[in-house]
């Protein structure tokens, strides 16, 4: 063909036609260069397309970087939780007042025996990991829609002379009351049994397998959820009702950066401190306003000058960007109450330092002089102080109007301090949608090997420990997520060899970067042997 013919054949092409020819031509060399990309960059797209786009937007990505430093990380979770609390918030009143004792004390006899109950057992353990087997109840009760029952030990509710539970949850006393009174068994043939769920067997539990919204039991109990992971981890049940119940209290794992504060939107309508807490707060408080920074240090009687300096750094950048009018108001927790004055003195230019001198407080708190307060082979864990000043500093440092610090020896954002900053949150929320800012402080030392060492499920950083964490970082004052990920799906999350392991018993075969095939779940699901324990009260 001539160039005289092939001029003319162009003539002849209309304009628009031409421009869609050149712009898939534009598109071509686009995608042609995005070859070029860092392979493993595509291992952190866990989600769909419409995720990528979202999460262009967070600091440290799209620059490739294989890793990130903590701070990096926490940039993600800058844009806090207001809308997502407020929705969640609802659906927890909701719950509580249609399914709470005083309505369902009036149900007919018919109604009463084809209710359900989840029930939340709590020794007198470690405060946070209790806690949240009873938050983790009232989590499930809310996805089962069923009603709470607390549990309680020779007819007292745990910590019941430091914590008031509401009035919304029953006693297995009382369910086994009306239960009769009701002729459950006589009138319709229904036992009063409870379906017993173990999550830490994992070749049993039915977190994963089990359609729990179809359960006949009466009662269910699912033991031993001693941190935030447990009730998350029905976000990848096979079951999509499970899912669907599980995801409009938590969101979905993908979805890091957008989720709820659960567990204090449970704990502010569940607990409150009992009367005599509560006059030890107000006397710590010493009749002034409430403290505008917490800072909780979790020493295990070690005296760290670099983690002491690191959590100093940290709380001086919170007062630089609070831009106080006057002197902020800083509380001090710890187990190792010799660093309170420490810290004290090191901030007495900066802050009005405040702290629960245990030793001066005279006023009465119930088993000041018995039972748990002189635990000694828990002295190492709990600190040397009686066990009841844990719920005094738990619910002062929760009174924080704007920004709560975990530091530590060596485990930060432990489930205590985790409860600390939820509650503070749900607190706040009620002024005016005030944010409460979760920060955490690593000095440099327990980032030589990147988070590796934050390997305990109940650490907020866990599931961000593995290997697109930094090595060597220098000392971190990061934003924190007030709920803590129970999975892998989010940017710059991934496991370390051991949650690899672990999860591998539980079905799910992770790779290196926490993604996992479904089908192989499917198929540990239908392969295994089910063994149903149960328990017959009527």
């Amino acid at each position: 063909m001539n160039n005289r013919k092939k001029s003319w054949i162009l003539c002849r092409i209309p304009l628009p036609l031409l421009f869609i020819i050149g712009l898939f031509f534009v598109i071509g060399l686009f995608v042609l260069s995005m070859s070029s990309v860092d392979p493993t960059l595509k291992f952190l797209v866990k989600s769909d397309a419409s995720e990528i786009i979202r999460k262009q937007d967070f600091h440290g990505l799209g620059t490739g970087n294989k890793c990130a430093t903590v701070e990096e990380m926490g940039e993600m979770f800058r844009r806090g939780y207001i809308e997502e609390s407020m929705r969640v918030r609802e659906i927890i009143r909701a719950h509580f007042e249609n399914n709470g004792v005083a309505r369902v004390r009036q149900f007919t006899p018919q109604q009463f025996c084809s209710h359900g109950f989840v029930l939340g057992k709590a020794s007198e353990a470690g405060l946070g990991n209790e806690l949240y087997k009873i938050l983790t109840a009232s989590a499930l009760s809310v996805m089962l829609n069923r009603s709470l029952i607390i549990g309680q030990t020779r007819g007292a509710y745990p910590f019941a002379d430091y914590v008031s539970y509401s009035n919304f949850s029953f006693t297995l006393k009382e369910v086994k009351h009306l239960w009769r009174k009701n002729g459950c068994l006589t009138k319709y043939g229904r036992h009063l049994t409870m379906r017993i769920d173990d999550f830490l067997k994992p070749r049993h539990t039915d977190v994963l397998c089990g359609n729990w919204k179809i359960w006949e039991e009466p009662i269910i109990w699912f033991q031993n959820t001693t941190d935030a992971v447990a009730a998350q981890f029905f976000l990848k049940n096979i079951h999509h009702e499970m899912r669907d119940v599980a995801s409009s209290l938590f969101g979905k794992p993908e979805d890091i950066h957008y989720r709820a504060n659960v567990f204090g939107e449970l704990m502010k309508i569940l607990i409150s401190p009992s009367k005599e807490i509560d006059s030890a707060v107000n006397w710590a408080l010493d009749g002034k306003e409430d403290p505008d920074i917490t800072l909780h240090m979790r020493m295990m009687m070690n005296r760290s000058p670099s983690a002491k300096e690191a959590a100093l750094v940290c709380i001086r950048k919170a007062i630089h960007n609070l831009q106080l009018p006057s002197k902020p108001r800083v509380v001090l927790v710890s187990d190792t109450p010799s660093l309170l004055a420490e810290i004290a003195l090191s901030l007495a230019e900066s802050a009005e330092v405040l702290y629960f001198d245990y030793e001066n407080y005279n006023g009465y708190i119930a088993s000041n002089a018995n039972k748990s307060n002189n635990l000694n082979f828990r002295v190492k864990d709990w600190g040397p102080a009686p066990r009841w000043v844990a719920f005094v500093d738990f619910f002062l440092a929760s009174r924080a109007k704007h920004t709560i610090i975990s530091g530590a020896h060596r485990r930060v954002g432990t489930t205590y301090v985790q409860l600390i900053a939820a509650l503070a949150a749900a607190y706040r929320l009620d002024e005016n949608f005030s944010i409460i800012t979760f920060l955490s402080s690593f000095q440099s030392n327990l980032l030589s090997g990147g988070l590796s060492n934050q390997i305990g499920w109940g650490h907020v950083w866990n599931r961000f420990a593995g290997p697109l964490s930094c090595h060597d970082q220098p000392n971190q004052c990061a934003l924190t997520p007030l709920l803590p990920p129970a999975w892998w799906d989010g940017f710059w999350q991934s496991p370390i060899p051991r949650d690899v392991r672990k999860m591998e018993v539980y079905g799910i075969k992770l790779n290196d970067f926490g993604s996992f095939d479904s089908s192989h779940l499917n198929e540990f699901c239908s392969s295994r042997k089910r063994k149903l324990a149960t328990v017959q009260f009527i």
